[in-house]
């Protein structure tokens, strides 16, 4: 925990975070930053597979419901009170939901988050622990992980604000996938093998 988030009273402000991203993001467009537990991370620009993945899952998700979109772009109030600014690799909601919410949205309405892990060292914490923590706090009713370190997609049901996803089902990559309700889509994990590193 670095030293700012230490000092209770020095806590960098919701407002003052998104003040210094879109800074960030006016300077370089390659630069966009979150705020996950009172902290900045700094979200690196994804290499081809992750975006290839990404792609799959979008095809897939507009093939099954063409009455949603899966975005790739729109950033999340997240966490309790709405305290966390999360970018998510993509956000399945009804279609033009975010129109007219600018770069972070509520989370009202979003049916599933998705991430998909980098090779770095921050990986595990906020992939795997802060970004689902967050995402069930939000309420948000499904989170899918693709998890390209450990081949496998783990799919994360029933949030609860205090203990996060209490349903976590994990397939091996190449397996069929079955999203709950209110997603209510089964895709194949076969296409994305080719991705996996």
């Amino acid at each position: 925990m670095t030293a700012m988030a230490e000092r209770g009273s020095s806590r960098l402000s919701v407002d003052m975070f998104e003040r210094i991203a879109e800074f960030a993001e006016r300077e370089d467009e390659t630069v966009r930053f979150e705020f996950i537990n009172g902290r900045i991370g700094l979200r690196k620009p994804a290499d081809g597979n992750h975006g290839a993945i990404i792609m799959c899952l979008v095809r897939q998700c507009m093939q099954a419901r063409p009455d949603l979109d899966l975005s790739p772009v729109q950033g999340l109030k997240a966490e309790s009170y709405r305290k966390g600014r999360a970018l998510p690799d993509a956000v399945l909601a009804p279609v033009a939901h975010f129109a007219g919410q600018g770069d972070w949205a509520d989370t009202r309405g979003v049916l599933m988050t998705v991430e998909v892990t980098s090779f770095d060292a921050d990986t595990h914490d906020r992939d795997r622990v802060e970004k689902p923590q967050a995402y069930a706090e939000s309420g948000i009713p499904v989170h899918l992980l693709i998890d390209r370190d450990r081949r496998s997609v783990l799919v994360h049901s029933d949030p609860d604000p205090l203990v996060g996803y209490r349903n976590v089902q994990k397939r091996q990559v190449g397996q069929r996938v079955a999203l709950p309700e209110p997603v209510a889509i089964e895709f194949d994990t076969e296409e994305l093998k080719p991705y996996m590193d």
